[in-house]
């Protein structure tokens, strides 16, 4: 057994105390021991939780903290421990907000019968491919069979030659500048010329003057002005004219680059990068020549509408997701979903949601880090900032190439279906010592259920999940019927998930059309344009919180959730939205969240941690006495998040007006 870290509470003398703290949670969390496998899991986390990751979403919440979070629901002191399979077998468990799956997946494990509700039609669809039961050897089956007929058909438009000894073999990825002008004419840019730091110090560059692939510090003697100028990023003018360089935004955006060097691997030779030949670019002009000719339905199914996100595209002139993809690319991705109907349904569902997890490497938008010293050769992928960037080195990848490189269908295969799939008949967890960590196999323990469709079949046997989506403010349920409540509310501001997610729905619902509902109401999504400024986080946050609340257990149901941000409206938004629901605060706990060196919050004043929160409905009679405090510690990420989550509990208890909840908050952060 381990024990548990107690947290001193700011508790009044309650007699009716000992009832409160029936459930292990309400008075005691591991703090010590989620933080240190949250600072192991932030850095890697789709390698410690693979079954999750089949499809792309975001800001998604360590594992092993919701493990721990729902370790102390467990009553039987002997099932605990973290690393002891089962303990919430007979109880219910509810995410209305399950983004990416991961309370479904953690409280399965433990033998729970699991809820999970989210608006966008993603979430579903990935919750229900991870967690179903299917035999990997049928899932290998389909897609050897479905990835032989794209090679069969598609990897001529990918051929090839070896620079050194003329073998044919297949481009790995092509690198493309992009196109812009100034009064002289027109140039490209490129985020360097430098395309690889070799590891004894050597480079591999191209020649700005004539676009030549050169090694080490030889000098190309090419005349001046014998081709397009290339020129790296962070120059704004044209020296010669001194005119601002400017971009084409008529012209539809994968045709505002063009190829400057072809990737490849050699069975002689290995890697090389060489400057495309006269049969290269025919690839790409044979695939540019019928891209019209393919027919993805009506124009209208990819015109981008402006969001928060989406409408950094527009501004760009881009107005269909169609025009962010190679034409080698979009003729993969039209034979991919030819294919789809052959399938059985989940094997379906599993391939179309391999394909369109692969978009975010294989788009337009991927840009090229391989000049890195560190990590040569890697895609920079679409969402690598939470955002849509425009990269002036853009790489196009080869989703066949037939190895397990990144982006690749091969790759992605292994690690998101074949990997997790092990995994889940046989899920591991990190035990930690001195620092380092070591890999132990929990006996027993299955990620995987089976679905059900009607509430009263969750009533009986263990690891049966119900998915639902919609709107969680009216989930269907009855009332008192579920026993927890866990799950992590989108972020206040900054991530619209609902948004940046069309990147992917427009495909998914060309590869299964049929598998959910994918014209829905985002006024009802707090997480979409409106968030900021308007209270849709509180009316949207507030009516899911009073849904939890009639569906919830009165006696001994808990709703518990992680939660974290600067801005004083997103406390006060939450404040609000719990006490419109008649929620009161037992306790709450701080524990590592994020990786500090992740890309999106690098060199940003962004917090590390999330405060857990852990609320019952009023109705328990759980009367906490908060203590309001004077001050917020904001030089500390984790004191920041207890002082703030201390100060949500004392609020939660007063009748303060909605205008003085927000300008207290504004009083305590700003």
């Amino acid at each position: 057994m381990r024990a548990s870290c107690q947290l001193s509470l700011p508790f009044s003398s309650d007699p009716t105390l000992g009832d409160c703290r029936a459930l292990p949670i309400d008075s005691q969390f591991d703090i010590v021991f989620a933080n240190t496998l949250a600072k192991f899991e932030s850095y890697n986390k789709h390698l410690y939780r693979p079954n999750t990751y089949l499809h792309k979403w975001w800001a998604r919440r360590c594992g092993s903290t919701f493990r721990l979070i729902l370790k102390h629901l467990v009553q039987d002191e002997f099932q605990r421990d973290y690393y002891t399979p089962g303990g919430l077998e007979g109880k219910i468990i509810l995410d209305p907000m399950m983004g990416g799956g991961t309370t479904l997946h953690e409280a399965i494990r433990l033998g729970a019968n699991v809820i999970g509700a989210d608006i966008d039609p993603i979430p579903v669809l990935q919750a229900r491919a991870t967690l179903s039961d299917i035999p990997l050897r049928h899932v290998e089956t389909a897609f050897d069979e479905f990835y032989r007929v794209l090679r069969d058909e598609l990897v001529s438009y990918f051929v090839t030659h070896c620079p050194a000894c003329g073998q044919s073999t297949e481009v790995r990825f092509t690198l493309y500048g992009l196109r812009r002008r100034c009064a002289c004419g027109p140039a490209l840019f490129v985020d360097s010329t430098v395309l690889r730091h070799e590891s004894d110090g050597s480079t591999t560059h191209i020649c700005p003057r004539c676009h030549a692939i050169g090694h080490n510090d030889e000098a190309c003697h090419c005349p001046s002005g014998s081709g397009t100028p290339l020129i790296e990023k962070g120059t704004k003018s044209c020296e010669t004219c001194g005119a601002s360089y400017q971009d084409d935004y008529e012209t539809p955006y994968y045709a505002r680059y063009a190829p400057l060097a072809i990737v490849g691997q050699c069975t002689h030779h290995g890697l090389f990068f060489a400057q495309p030949t006269s049969d290269d670019l025919s690839c790409i002009a044979r695939a540019n020549a019928v891209r019209t000719d393919l027919n993805f339905g009506p124009p209208s199914d990819f015109a981008i509408e402006p969001g928060p996100k989406s409408a950094d595209l527009v501004r760009r002139g881009i107005t269909s997701y169609l025009d962010l993809f190679s034409s080698r690319q979009l003729l993969v991705l039209r034979r991919a979903i030819d294919l789809m109907p052959s399938f059985d349904p989940l094997i379906r569902l599993n391939l179309a949601l391999l394909v369109s997890t692969s978009l975010e490497f294989n788009s337009m938008l991927c840009g090229y880090k391989g000049s890195h010293q560190r990590r040569p050769g890697a895609i920079r992928h679409t969402f690598s900032h939470h955002a849509y960037s425009f990269p002036y080195t853009a790489l196009e990848n080869n989703l066949l190439f037939p190895e397990k490189a990144s982006g690749t269908l091969q790759g992605l295969f292994h690690t998101r279906i074949r990997r997790a799939r092990r995994w889940a008949l046989q899920p591991k967890e990190r035990l930690i010592k001195n620092s380092s960590s070591q890999v132990v196999p929990l006996q027993g323990e299955v990620d995987a259920g089976i679905e059900v469709n009607r509430f009263a079949d969750l009533r009986s046997g263990t690891r049966r999940f119900l998915l639902i989506q919609g709107s969680s403010a009216s989930l269907g349920l009855e009332n008192d019927s579920v026993d927890f409540v866990v799950t992590d509310p989108p972020y206040f501001d900054s991530v619209q998930y609902s948004d940046l997610a069309t990147f992917f729905r427009v495909w998914l619902k060309q590869l299964v059309p049929a598998d959910a509902q994918w014209d829905y109401n985002l006024a009802e999504s707090a997480v979409d344009q409106h968030t900021n400024g308007k209270g849709q986080y509180t009316k949207v946050l507030s009516a899911i919180f009073a849904e939890c609340h009639r569906i919830l257990r009165k006696d001994r149901g808990r709703l518990i959730f992680t939660f974290h941000h600067w801005n004083p409206k997103g406390w006060a938004a939450l404040t609000l939205a719990l006490r419109q629901a008649r929620f009161v605060l037992l306790n709450r706990y701080v524990v590592h969240s994020e990786n500090p060196i992740s890309v999106h919050i690098a060199n940003l004043k962004a917090l590390s941690h999330d405060a857990i929160l852990v609320l019952a409905p009023v109705e328990a009679g759980v009367a906490r006495q908060w203590e309001f405090p004077t001050a917020i510690n904001k030089s500390d990420s984790l004191r920041f998040c207890e002082d703030c989550a201390t100060a949500l509990g004392w609020m939660l208890s007063t009748n303060f007006g909605d205008a003085e909840v927000e300008q207290r908050w504004r009083k305590l952060l700003e």
